[in-house]
């Protein structure tokens, strides 16, 4: 495994590799020489060459080994905390998202439902009106009932043709009093119907404006966290960051699996991974969808779009939805889904590597496919 991929701090495609060779992935290893073990220097003490000093002795103390060791541990503290906060505003964003598009729906529903109600209402008046109609007439002839004036009728002929035009009065009246009670059920079903929408909106409407709240909260808390830091601890936040992330793709891929993956993409998912790749370096933005911005799903939407299918607008719906495959059977153009609760999403490239949209303050990268938990992995198209 490590002969076809070493693993390092930043994940390197090559151009044809991005634009739709899937040629493969090089992953530099920052602290190992390229001819593997033996090959020079891996570490280095923070305070200095182990081979500094006329005998070979570190620079530095024992107290400044101890400040060190005490800032890193302040700085993965704040790194934790910084990770959370961003966690907890990618889920408020998936339950945004979810509340946005039942919004929608709804309201999509609700214009259909007035518009039902209006043509109802039409029907009504109109049938009123032909009811109306029938009982002028019958108050013309006298108010004598059809079967009245039928034995009165002197005339056998006269009495046959008012015997069908009162079988047809009696029919056409027995209809009309038939349609208006039947509209009027529909009408106030639809009436109903309108205002348990209007119910449901109002609760998606409450349920979108406090995630989006959440949402603001918890990157404002992360982004004042790293504003309090200084310009080498910034620094070396991302250093951290890569190297945990760096560390855990190592593991996924010392569990062999990468050997197992070599399927090839489909047609509509080299055109969605044209699109994916073709965003790299656009700012993640909660809720946004392209084209400047995106956020995770926000990118995987649009991308399959681009590939020619329609796919849930939430990670967790594109979870939930779409078809899943084993990780080994995974293809590029492929999603898989991190996290626990499906909060997450990227989109495979090939070679154990995806392509997604971070979080905020990061932008559409390239990173390693198991640089984070794995959930599953789902095919937008069979």
């Amino acid at each position: 495994m490590a002969g076809r991929v070493a693993v390092g701090t930043a994940v390197v495609l090559c151009a044809t590799g991005l634009l739709g060779g899937m040629a493969p992935a090089a992953y530099a290893s920052a602290g190992a020489a390229a001819d593997g073990p033996g090959g020079g220097d891996r570490t280095a003490s923070r305070s200095g060459s182990a081979a500094d000093g006329p005998k070979g002795t570190a620079k530095g103390t024992p107290k400044d080994g101890a400040k060190d060791a005490a800032a890193d541990r302040r700085l993965e503290e704040v790194h934790r905390k910084i990770e959370d906060l961003y966690r907890k505003a990618e889920q408020a964003t998936d339950a945004y998202n979810g509340a946005k598009e039942q919004v929608e729906i709804q309201q999509k529903e609700i214009v259909k439902l007035a518009r039902t109600i209006d043509g109802t209402q039409r029907k009504l008046a109109a049938l009123k009106r032909q009811a109306g109609l029938m009982a002028s007439a019958q108050y013309r002839g006298g108010g004598i009932p059809a079967e009245a004036r039928l034995m009165l009728d002197g005339d056998p002929e006269g009495f046959l043709d008012n015997a069908t035009l009162a079988r047809k009065g009696a029919h056409a009246a027995k209809s009309v009093i038939g349609q208006l009670t039947r509209l009027k059920a529909d009408l106030q079903g639809y009436a109903d119907a309108a205002t348990d929408r209007w119910e449901l909106l109002d609760a998606n409407r409450e349920k979108k404006e406090k995630a989006q709240r959440d949402i603001k909260k918890k990157i404002s808390e992360a982004k004042k966290l790293e504003s309090r830091l200084a310009a080498k601890e910034k620094d070396r936040l991302k250093k951290l960051e890569d190297a945990q992330a760096v560390a855990e793709q190592q593991k996924w891929l010392d569990s062999g699996v990468l050997a197992e993956i070599n399927n090839k993409a489909s047609g509509a998912g080299k055109k969605a991974l044209a699109f994916a790749t073709s965003q790299i370096g656009k700012d993640y933005v909660w809720g946004a969808v392209g084209p400047d911005t995106f956020d995770c799903s926000g990118l995987t939407l649009r991308a399959w779009q681009a590939g020619g299918t329609t796919i849930p607008r939430t990670s967790q719906e594109q979870w939930r939805q779409l078809p899943r495959v084993d990780v080994k059977d995974m293809r590029p153009g492929d999603l898989i889904i991190y996290f626990s609760d499906a909060s997450h999403v990227g989109m495979y490239i090939g070679d154990g590597a995806i392509v997604h949209a971070p979080r905020p303050g990061r932008q559409v990268t390239i990173a390693g496919a198991g640089s984070m938990p794995i959930l599953g992995v789902v095919r937008p198209d069979k």
